[in-house]
């Protein structure tokens, strides 16, 4: 950041008073502008006892598999985001259930929030994020080409919790890999 989105002037890094952290701070008005971290939200959208995974016609990782998450909107609750993302990534409608797992990436200053997600048809379609969408059974998941560590240890939860028969979310912090 180089301007105050408040005045226009330029802004310096410098730790405010009362602070312990070095913020954007406004040398003309007196904003400080705080930069938080990103809320990704998701589902593990399913049918039966399959996933529906998207293939990325996006970057980052354009080409490798996900499953239908993307970042949060002003003026939406997490499930609400959850639900949007996955609409807008494979069409697919759902039930947004319980939280599956909420994984912190300080590294890149995101919070992956993802949900189980069972869809009410078998309907769903390939958008322009997605070249390619379809149902998996676990054992046929390409796990060497998923695009995100993310992806790997929310579906491998959401198996194993399915076999367990229980509904605890997985909460972890991940670093680089």
């Amino acid at each position: 950041m180089k301007f105050c989105s408040s005045c226009g002037a330029e802004v310096t890094i410098t730790i405010p008073e009362g602070d312990q952290r070095e913020r954007h701070v406004c040398q003309s008005c007196g904003d400080i502008h705080y930069q938080n971290p990103k809320v990704v939200v998701g589902c593990v959208t399913h049918w039966h006892d399959q996933v529906l995974l998207c293939r990325r016609a996006i970057e980052p990782r354009l080409g490798f598999w996900t499953m239908p998450a993307g970042f949060m909107e002003n003026g939406e609750s997490l499930r609400q985001g959850a639900k949007r993302e996955t609409e807008e990534e494979c069409g697919a409608q759902v039930e947004v259930g319980e939280l599956i797992s909420v994984i912190s990436i300080a590294n890149i200053n995101q919070v992956h929030c993802i949900f189980n997600a069972p869809m009410v048809s078998d309907r769903f379609f390939v958008t322009s994020e997605s070249s390619e969408v379809r149902l998996f059974h676990e054992h046929e998941i390409p796990w060497q080409d998923l695009a995100f560590r993310t992806v790997e240890v929310t579906l491998k939860h959401f198996f194993d919790t399915r076999r367990q028969a229980s509904v605890s979310p997985l909460i972890i912090d991940l670093g680089p890999h």
